[in-house]
């Protein structure tokens, strides 16, 4: 165990990088140099990116830096000698800049390298011995588009280099089931520079899958009794100025029009639906008696996203959610919040998610209330009230400041990528502003008009992002009950085309998602290839098949299954579908 944090150890392995890229490259510029959660990166101003060999090439000017075990020392300077110290490095200069009048300015020095670094740092370079530079990137300075693009180089650093050789390996079978790559080469989905990034083309496996999801959560939804809506994908931009979207969340919409325009109709399309659904609840007078009324839809949103952030289906310009919205009255809230919670744990069991997500209570900042609408005292009373419906749930759950919805707080259930990024996938809202601002009201008992509570939530989230993490789970073998493909069938020679046909046409018409593989190849290269695409199950026809009626069975996990009758396979088969099993 060192005796320096990890954080330490990284954050003095980005100077060591950042000395060593100075070294090799005088004329290079340095910006921001920090540790992150699994490692560290240094962005550069450079003529041109780093190669992978110029990336070799300065890992070993860091392994040099290290055997000579500069001490690294802090030192303070006041503004006019650090502006001086940093007269050739730009983005130094609007660092130090930003800094409030007499506030300390903290250098390190480490052999001929000095840093503008509030720390803090191990003692000598000769700290740092194992670390890995893993790629390099494009980034903006200071995360600003209009700011001059970068070269960022990332790296990780552990304690021994056995620790790294570890993470090292993790990394390897991370890339292996990236959805961004495994997606694309299992068929899922593609994309396309006419189109556009962020606007990926769902291929038939993909939208099979999605279809399948889709299917299997209205019905659950309709079981639970939730009423379907179908609302347009556009509205006027009048429809966000009352839900308060157009002062929120305008940046993040695809505008239609002159937002600036006071002459004409000026449209967007919708980032999300609540705006709309809104509208059938006030298609006519409601009472109690019609609550709680749980609306619910399939619903296609478009958000702009920015080009840095997108990434494979995980978070794209348009998606599809499972959005619904219920309006409730103050004694439902409760009742019904806990039953949104109890469907979102029922999907991600069904998809065996439930084990890889954590759960977050998001809540306002006072300190920064221009973001939200509605007055301190409401937020406080909701929260509250929100805490203690989470607590008699038994949930395990964290609290973060700032990352509530405008209109209210929010269970926020996170997932993280194979690469660690995490996401939100589900979300289940509470809305105490938006009936009153949409003057949706309903006749309570006492026969008073009154606002319902609005919990906007979704069951099993983005189907896009949901189908690139169960790429990621499952390295595309996902199970048979999801699987585009479920059983393929394969003659080994022609004699058996025939009898392969009424075999694939009792396959197909007993429900099954069956493919029939006559290509003239040997049996050893179907079932390989077969294996590869992570279909699950293979039905082998050879002579002997064909003579007594039956199939020999392969599942892509256990191999051989031996001969049965086509009718054993398809009970098993069946049952393993109906109980929705994850595991084949």
């Amino acid at each position: 165990m060192s005796e320096f944090p990890l954080s330490t150890l990284r954050h003095s392995a980005s100077h060591i990088m950042a000395q060593a890229v100075l070294r090799l490259y005088p004329s290079a510029k340095v910006a921001i140099g920090p540790a992150i959660e699994n490692g560290f990166y240094y962005d550069f101003d450079v003529e041109k990116p780093f190669t992978p060999e110029e990336l070799a090439a300065i890992e070993k000017e860091m392994k040099a830096i290290v055997k000579e075990r500069y001490r690294i020392e802090p030192f303070d300077l006041p503004r006019d000698e650090a502006l001086a110290l940093m007269k050739d490095q730009p983005y130094k200069l609007e660092l130090i800049r930003d800094l409030p009048e007499g506030a300390a300015i903290h250098f390190y020095k480490q052999g001929d390298f000095t840093d503008l670094c509030a720390g803090p740092h191990v003692d000598h370079t000769g700290r740092v011995k194992a670390f890995k530079l893993l790629s390099a990137t494009g980034a903006y300075w200071r995360g600003d588009s209009n700011r001059p693009m970068l070269c960022r180089i990332y790296g990780t650093a552990f304690d021994t280099k056995e620790e790294l050789a570890a993470h090292l390996e993790a990394l390897e079978e991370a890339k292996k089931r990236d959805h961004n790559r495994l997606g694309r080469e299992l068929d899922y989905f593609t994309t396309s520079d006419y189109i556009g990034q962020g606007l990926p083309l769902l291929l038939p496996k993909g939208a099979r899958v999605i279809q399948l999801l889709q299917r299997f959560v209205e019905d659950e939804e309709q079981r639970r009794g939730y009423l379907l809506t179908k609302t347009p994908f556009m509205a006027k931009r009048e429809l966000y100025k009352l839900s308060g979207h157009w002062d929120h969340y305008r940046e993040g919409m695809f505008i239609l029009g002159d937002p600036e325009d006071d002459k004409n109709e000026v449209f967007a399309l919708r980032p999300m639906t609540c705006p709309f659904q809104f509208q059938a609840y006030l298609a006519r007078p409601r009472s109690y008696r019609d609550l709680p009324m749980r609306l619910n839809e399939t619903s296609t949103l478009f958000r702009n996203e920015a080009s840095g952030e997108m990434h494979g289906l995980i978070r794209v310009r348009q998606f599809t959610i499972s959005e619904g919205h219920i309006a409730c009255t103050p004694e439902q809230l409760e009742t019904e919040f806990a039953d949104c919670l109890s469907l979102a744990a029922f999907m991600l069991k069904a998809v065996g998610l439930d084990g890889d997500v954590s759960y977050r209570f998001s809540k306002w900042d006072p300190a920064n209330r221009e973001k939200y609408i509605g007055a301190p005292e409401q937020w406080d009373a909701v929260q509250t009230r929100m805490k203690a419906i989470l607590d008699n749930t038994g949930l395990a759950y964290t609290e973060a400041d700032g990352e509530a919805a405008f209109y209210g707080p929010k269970l926020d259930i996170q997932i993280r990528n194979v690469h660690g990024k995490e996401d939100t996938l589900i979300t289940i809202q509470i809305d105490f502003q938006l009936a009153e601002r949409f003057s949706m009201e309903y006749t309570d008992r006492d026969g008073q008009k009154k606002f319902p509570y609005v919990i906007h939530r979704t069951s099993i989230g983005c189907y896009e992002r949901t189908l690139a993490l169960l790429i990621e789970k499952y390295a595309g073998a996902l199970p048979a009950w999801l699987a585009p493909t479920q059983v393929i069938v394969l003659p080994i020679t022609e004699r058996q085309h025939d009898y392969a046909r009424t075999v694939y046409d009792q396959l197909r018409d007993a429900g099954f998602r069956a493919e029939l593989d006559e290509r003239n190849e040997k049996i050893g290269y179907k079932i390989r290839e077969a294996q590869n695409q992570k279909i699950p199950y293979m039905l082998v026809l050879g002579d002997r098949e064909a003579e007594a009626g039956q199939v020999a069975a392969r599942g892509r996990k256990v191999g051989d299954l031996g001969a049965m009758p086509l009718e054993d396979f398809s009970t098993l088969l069946s049952a393993q579908v109906a109980a929705r099993a994850l595991d084949n």
